[in-house]
């Protein structure tokens, strides 16, 4: 925040603010302590964060009490600061609610369906292999290794058919153990907590946890031009003062005396900024917003002393600049009583109000047509040039007109007719280096961006030009390029049809923002909005996904985003793009390779469990592969950094899969091949390893932990094939992502434990070097295979359209 301390304007944390500093305050800031108002002009208040109140509470002497936390909505004014902290009235508020809303982001509840299903089937499939099991044990189907009947009827112990049974529930048990991914949630969390994390390094604050995988889903994006697409670092490059162009813009010779008086109580009354000299000479410090900073940086070249001229004049009433009349002024009352109304504003807009100017003579002369038409010239000439323009003008007035008493002079407007021009000047803001190639790349994904700015629509055109949000000429026509007033005219069903082809709008006031955001999102779009202003605060409310800007941006666009952009740059969003489809590829990965595995396991338990009785992968085996696939994979999958791979291709719609027709291809392809293999070595294995004359019990240890340790072997080449489903490289990148290796390298080291050491916990034996030999190939021989796959072609249409009466309709605001 900005304080007054020592007669200086000082920027200082919200932390360090004390008791006894004055604190400035505009529309839009947040007031960060309870505090007394010293003066104000028109200031409002919104204290419904305090109140539940949604009107305004104007503060005067009458009622000057301000409280922490409430919004400037209206005015200005200085405040004395009487409470901080836990001290101030919002803080004793604060201390005493303990949130906890639990709130699940939308694709997580998309994932809760998918595993309720997934466990349906688990339990029915597990509840029928109980009731054959059983059925199989007591009426004697079920064989010892010996080949003879493990139940008879009158000649089995009761311990020992309780003992089958227990058995045989326990392989129920462990189907349902197979069956259920319980890693999801945790991929889901690791990935979105990753993510958030790595969006910090790239200047994105994640306020909003489902905003991570929102983002990877938009389809547009709607920008504010100042401070986003350019750097928000304004100059005065041109002026016309006089009737005529000034050049160099700040040559004070050339502006006549009395022109000159009036322009600089002009700059130096109506403005919201500061000028400081330092005692000790040094550098001027001009402080306020970059308009504000940029005008008074002129007025001190042409010779302006800030303070004196402040002094030689009483504000009697502000008009703070407001972004529906695009415009600002002030009263002053001047030592012989003398009433001067300054205007300051969008160009067009006060030049309208003008009804004469000051010629280089001193003359005030009429604003004939030939003046007007040259001075609209002037205007569209900087403004094709990408400047912002501004007109400075000024009226006298009445004192017997101005109001008495501090209601009647708190309601007053300032007239704003009859005002005579005293300079148009052009402001440049350059574009941030690199916004192009961000809004090439969004464009490449399929994003559209688009430019939504208060600016004169010439200046719009011309920054669109540069950015490469317009590519030519020929597409700045409407409705490509459309006015804030002419979009807000259309009905709801126009606006809906010309809000796809809208890719630049100027001079719109907040709620075309709002009406643009609401029409996109009829149409289907997912919609994401930057933008820094109170006035924008409705439309990131609104939006799909909310951007403010962290520098730039008031408490209240902040409050009402998901993301907030720390460095206010254009090209950050296009990095939480790129982070949100990293989000939800990242989880189609793991469920690609989750439901590989649960397929697999489960379709070999099963056959298994009713052609013989028996399971090859027991109940602690298949632990063991929910721990490593579960957790280690999911760490692993979850972890994969963004590639420029995901953002040449389309944006992920409301209404797509989350398995796709990929996923099922990979999906299908290396569960056939597991199962086919691994059901083999089941039911032939003890011939093809060479153990028919073993021991029969040892031969089937051996035969199933060969199965077990393929199986572990196939999941690991598998976790390769699923960081890359749609990719025929799938090693490429993966030096970068240690965290990956790392666990790949664990997994493996912590198998060879399991089988070479302690086997006895989990039912296996050693393997001599051949059949480790036999494990390795088998996992890798599923690596060529995926290759292979992923030359099969797939259909676009999701699955579920060839199936019509399994599909639902679903309300795409939904």
């Amino acid at each position: 925040m900005e304080v007054i301390r020592g007669g200086k304007r000082v920027d200082v944390s919200i932390y360090d603010i004390v008791v006894g500093d004055i604190v400035p305050l505009n529309i839009g800031d947040q007031v960060p302590a309870d505090g007394i108002l010293i003066t104000g002009h028109s200031l409002a208040i919104d204290e419904s964060s305090m109140t539940g109140e949604s009107k305004n509470v104007y503060k005067n002497s009458r009622e000057p009490f301000l409280m922490s936390g409430c919004k400037v909505a209206d005015g200005s004014g200085t405040m004395l600061v009487t409470s901080v902290g836990i001290n101030t009235e919002w803080g004793l508020l604060m201390a005493s609610i303990s949130e906890d809303t639990g709130e699940e982001t939308p694709l997580q509840v998309r994932l809760n369906g998918v595993a309720t299903f997934i466990g349906i089937v688990g339990l029915t499939v597990a509840f029928l292999v109980l009731v054959v099991l059983l059925v199989r044990f007591f009426t004697g189907h079920t064989k010892n290794t010996n080949g003879t009947p493990q139940f008879k009827a009158g000649k089995t112990s009761v311990g020992d058919a309780v003992d089958g049974a227990i058995k045989i529930l326990t392989v129920a048990v462990t189907i349902v153990v197979v069956a259920v991914p319980e890693g999801l949630p945790l991929a889901v969390t690791l990935t979105l907590a990753y993510s958030m994390r790595k969006m910090m390094a790239d200047k994105a604050l994640v306020r909003r946890l489902s905003a991570c995988e929102t983002m990877g889903s938009a389809t547009t994006i709607c920008s504010d031009k100042t401070g986003t697409l350019t750097l928000n670092q304004m100059t005065v490059v041109d002026a016309y003062v006089g009737g005529k162009k000034i050049d160099p813009p700040e040559n004070k010779s050339q502006l006549p005396p009395k022109l000159s008086s009036f322009l600089i109580e002009g700059i130096a009354q109506n403005s919201n900024g500061s000028v400081f000299i330092p005692e000790g000479g040094g550098e001027v410090e001009v402080s306020g917003s970059p308009t504000e900073k940029a005008i008074l940086v002129w007025g001190v070249k042409l010779g302006m002393n800030f303070d004196a001229v402040r002094s030689e004049s009483t504000v009697i009433h502000v008009f703070p600049f407001n972004s529906q009349k695009k415009r600002g002024g002030v009263a002053l009352q001047l030592p012989d009583s003398e009433v001067h109304i300054h205007w300051k504003g969008a160009a067009e807009i006060v030049l309208a109000s003008c009804t004469a100017y000051i010629d280089g003579n001193d003359n005030i002369m009429a604003m004939d047509d030939d003046k007007a038409l040259f001075f609209k010239k002037a205007i569209e000439d900087m403004a094709a040039c990408s400047l912002r323009c501004i007109a400075i003008a000024y009226r006298s007035y009445e004192i017997d007109k101005v109001p008495v008493g501090e209601q009647e002079l708190s309601q007053w407007e300032l007239p704003e007719d009859d005002l005579v021009l005293l300079a148009i000047i052009g402001l440049k803001d350059p574009c941030r280096p690199g916004v192009k190639e961000s809004v090439q790349l969004c464009q490449n994904a399929g994003v559209k961006v688009r430019m939504v700015t208060g600016d004169n629509p010439q200046t719009a055109r011309a920054i669109a030009l540069e950015c490469g949000i317009l590519s030519s000429e020929d597409d700045a026509v409407a409705p490509i390029l459309i006015e804030g007033k002419v979009f807000r005219e259309y009905s709801n069903e126009e606006r809906e049809q010309i809000a796809e082809k809208i890719l630049v709008m100027g001079r719109s006031a907040p709620n075309d923002k709002l009406l643009l955001v609401q029409a996109l999102k009829k149409r289907g779009h997912v919609v994401a909005v930057t933008g820094d202003g109170t006035n924008d605060a409705p439309a990131l409310h609104e939006a799909d996904i909310g951007l403010s800007m962290g520098i730039q941006g008031t408490e209240v666009a902040k409050e009402n985003s998901d993301i907030i952009i720390l460095d206010d740059n254009f090209a950050s969003v296009v990095k939480v793009v790129r982070w949100g489809r990293s989000v939800y590829a990242n989880i189609q990965k793991f469920i690609q390779f989750q439901l590989t595995v649960n397929v697999a396991a489960l379709i070999i338990n099963v056959v298994a469990a009713i052609s013989s009785g028996d399971v090859p992968l027991n109940a602690v085996q298949l632990l063991w592969v929910n721990l490593i696939m579960d957790t280690l994979g999911a760490l692993a999958l979850a972890t994969e950094p963004p590639t420029d791979h995901l953002m040449h291709r389309p944006p992920v719609g409301r209404r797509e899969p989350l398995i796709t027709n990929i996923m099922w291809r990979n999906l299908l392809i290396q569960a056939a091949y597991q199962v086919s293999v691994l059901l083999v070595l089941n039911f032939r294995g003890k011939s093809l390893l060479g153990l028919k004359n073993d021991n029969a019990e040892h031969a089937n240890k051996v035969k199933n932990t060969l199965i077990f340790n393929a199986f572990v072997l196939c999941q690991i080449f598998n976790e390769f094939n699923a960081r890359k489903p749609d990719e025929i490289n799938i090693f490429d990148g993966i030096t970068k992502n240690h965290l990956f290796m790392g666990i790949v390298a664990v997994t493996l080291v912590l198998q060879v434990i399991i089988i070479e050491f302690i086997g006895k916990f989990t039912s296996t034996v050693k393997l001599n070097w051949k059949q480790w030999l036999i494990s390795v190939v088998i996992a890798f021989i599923s690596w060529p295979l995926a290759l292979v796959g992923k030359l099969i072609p797939v259909p676009d249409t999701p699955l579920h359209k060839f199936f019509p009466s399994f599909s639902r309709r679903r309300n795409p605001q939904s």
